[in-house]
């Protein structure tokens, strides 16, 4: 089991790398093909949405045909195959269309090792080995920003692309020969979506999963180049190292959420106190919209920590989940979360499109305004849910 998990967890660095590439994109995309900032938000927000709707099925397939074969299969056609038509494209159509494969190559990586953990480990340890791969994956995260401006000063985006097909196809590949299926549960009960969401405790949690990663996730896949490329009038290089700032404090949130509930004794409190603070830096990068560009850099990773909270808001309703139910529990949580990602995605490019003629800090004002205000909805709602100690 553990070099399957190692092999899920490279996959899993894919997946991050994926969602967060385009920001340092934007210039040579927009050169080539003609994307705009708009066209990039859709392409996106289409992989979050397509990743997140992946969720229901993939929930159903790990609970009946096991994490091997979901993830090698759908990450072999749909992320190998997603970034070789992405090294093709020559219009944003093909773009969207590629990260639409894309996404659905990626569904199913991080919920196949979250799957293992329920169902291989104790509970207790459900909170911190989330957060572990999720911190480890997001080296991801960091390869996607800095060094894939390298790469692309170097080789050009299509041969980095044509790469990456070749990596996918071989984690791919991996996944197949090294993961071992966990034992299936015996149980008289039957269960499916519904019974879930018939679950009074989720529906004050899902709120908050659908809005608490959107900042970060938005933030750091795609706005993050355009804000500094129109605001401060940084290369790509230096959006490069920006958005790797930002990458790390992501990945340093994830491992300080990750032990807190069991030091504190508490779940809710740590998430409630992590989403508020990081409402509060999106409020405040409105407010220094365009000050200093180190300013905004910091901010930016002070909302990627603080917003880390996903693997808590993950094992609080995985307490609620019964153990025949957990893969379609689990991804059930991870549609709302990445879906947040990918309907904040359409709403900010169409919000960037009805305020970019009011000047060059309106659009990005309103991006993070928006962003701000959810968070902070997503709260009042959280305040309501119980908490829960495995």
């Amino acid at each position: 089991m553990q070099a399957g998990l190692v092999i899920l967890c490279l996959a899993y660095v894919l997946s991050q790398f994926f969602r967060a590439f385009l920001a340092v994109l934007t210039a040579d995309l927009g050169r080539d093909i003609g994307a705009t900032p708009e066209d990039l938000a859709f392409a996106s927000g289409l992989w979050f949405l397509i990743f997140a709707a992946m969720q229901i099925p993939v929930g159903w397939a790990l609970d009946q045909v096991g994490p091997r074969r979901t993830a090698a299969i759908l990450l072999m056609i749909g992320g190998a195959g997603g970034a070789a038509l992405f090294a093709v494209a020559t219009t944003p159509l093909h773009v969207a269309l590629a990260m639409a494969l894309i996404g659905i190559g990626c569904s199913p990586v991080l919920m196949a090792s979250y799957f293992i953990f329920a169902r291989e480990f104790p509970p207790a340890k459900f909170a911190t080995l989330a957060a572990v791969m999720l911190g480890v994956g997001s080296v991801g995260n960091l390869v996607a920003s800095y060094p894939t401006a390298l790469a692309v000063e170097w080789v050009g985006w299509r041969a980095t692309l044509a790469g990456l097909a070749i990596i996918s196809a071989g984690v791919a590949a991996g996944i197949w020969f090294t993961v071992n299926d966990p034992k299936r549960v015996e149980t008289e009960h039957k269960g499916s979506l519904i019974d879930l969401l018939k679950e009074p405790a989720l529906w004050t949690i899902l709120p908050l999963m659908l809005v608490a990663y959107a900042p970060s996730g938005a933030l750091r896949g795609l706005w993050a180049g355009p804000y500094l490329l129109d605001i401060f009038g940084l290369s790509i290089t230096q959006v490069g190292q920006a958005t790797l700032i930002m990458g790390a404090a992501m990945i340093a949130g994830t491992f300080a959420y990750g032990p807190l509930d069991r030091l504190l004794g508490t779940r809710k409190w740590v998430i409630l106190g992590g989403n508020l603070i990081s409402s509060l830096f999106l409020l405040l990068l409105c407010l220094w919209i365009d000050d200093s560009v180190w300013l905004s850099v910091l901010l930016m990773a002070l909302i990627g920590f603080s917003g880390a909270a996903f693997p808590v808001i993950m094992a609080h309703g995985r307490a609620f989940i019964p153990p025949h139910l957990v893969g379609r529990g689990v991804t059930l949580l991870n549609l709302f979360g990445v879906g947040g990602v990918g309907l904040a995605q359409f709403a900010t490019g169409r919000i960037h499109a009805a305020t970019v003629d009011m000047g060059p800090t309106a659009p990005y004002t309103a991006i993070f305004g928006f962003f701000a205000i959810t968070v902070a909805i997503g709260c009042v709602i959280y305040l309501f849910s119980r908490d829960s100690m495995d």
